[in-house]
């Protein structure tokens, strides 16, 4: 699919503010490039291998949205006069810069693409997770081997929150566990249960194009998904997703999603749980933990386990009493 990519020129003073607009008139995802320099200390919590530093910074940022190719060119006029004017109010209270607006056309294989380059294969204990497109080395033929492709589903397993995730699937399932994934993307995590020895393992997200991801994964792993079952929707208010997951009720439910949504999850995971099930949650930033932990103590049938560090993210485990 083509679209119209629009690049506007202004600054990184007023990169926030310009994108609270474009929302505003609907866009509903933005590009920033900018030269604001990394700290070192950034870099290393990142789990984007930074090629280069960036030239100096001298204050111009670029603002990149898109729109679909066949759409109505007076829709994409009125929305850039639109833009353009609320620019001029801004420019009287915060420096927005040249606030030019380029045109070019983009397509889809830009986006689904270009990340390839930035994912390189990691270890995380036993574990040895490589893109399919790498070859396995010899350092590494010993260990337990995952190949991921997420093409447009979250979930290379990089990142800290799912590394986090990972380690607690390795200390807590047990050989004949059954497992539910909420919010599985690429189905990382449910393919690190499996090889851990869970016996059944279900995942659900909202995203369609994670349950064509998780398929194509545990194809490229050699891996049957005969006793497991993959579900799009939505657990917090989907009634009948709810009621299956607790009637059939679990070992371990794994969450790797916000902070924002562990929360309403943390009022309710206990019905999709055994007695002494573990909920593993994760993608919780460091400024959240307080409140994941205070939804999970609201929950009279869960008890706070643990809370485990890595960068700015947490991992936050409880049991059900």
């Amino acid at each position: 699919m083509k679209w119209n990519k629009y690049r506007l020129k202004t600054t990184t003073q007023a990169e926030d503010f310009v994108s609270g607009i474009l929302m505003e008139l609907g866009i509903s995802g933005v590009q920033i490039e900018d030269n604001v320099q990394i700290s070192q200390e950034d870099k290393e919590a990142q789990f984007i291998d930074y090629l280069a530093d960036l030239p100096e910074d001298d204050g111009t940022a670029y603002i990149s949205f898109y729109t679909e190719e066949n759409s109505e060119d007076k829709d994409d006029e009125l929305l850039l006069n639109t833009l353009r004017e609320k620019l001029k109010e801004a420019n009287t209270f915060i420096n927005i810069g040249e606030g030019s607006i380029e045109k070019s056309l983009t397509e889809d294989v830009d986006w689904v693409n270009n990340w390839k380059k930035y994912f390189k294969s990691f270890t995380v204990d036993n574990f040895f997770i490589k893109p399919t497109w790498e070859e396995l080395d010899e350092e590494h033929k010993n260990m337990e081997m995952i190949e991921i492709d997420p093409g447009t589903a979250f979930g290379t397993g990089k990142h800290d929150t799912t590394q986090l995730c990972i380690k607690q699937l390795i200390k807590y399932v047990k050989n004949g566990d059954n497992v539910l994934d909420l919010g599985c993307g690429s189905g990382i995590l449910s393919i690190v249960a499996k090889k851990l020895g869970a016996a059944d393992v279900d995942m659900t997200d909202i995203d369609p194009a994670a349950i064509q991801a998780v398929g194509e994964n545990f194809a490229v792993n050699k891996m049957s998904m005969d006793d497991m079952e993959v579900i799009a929707g939505n657990v917090l208010d989907d009634e009948q997703l709810q009621a299956k997951f607790e009637n059939k009720q679990y070992d371990i439910v794994v969450a790797n999603i916000l902070a924002d949504v562990i929360i309403p999850i943390a009022g309710m995971v206990d019905r999709f749980l055994k007695p002494g099930g573990m909920f593993i949650s994760s993608g919780i930033i460091y400024m959240k933990e307080d409140e994941v932990k205070e939804a999970v103590r609201s929950n009279d049938n869960l008890e706070l386990k643990d809370v485990v560090n890595q960068g700015d993210w947490r991992s936050i485990i409880a049991v059900k009493k």
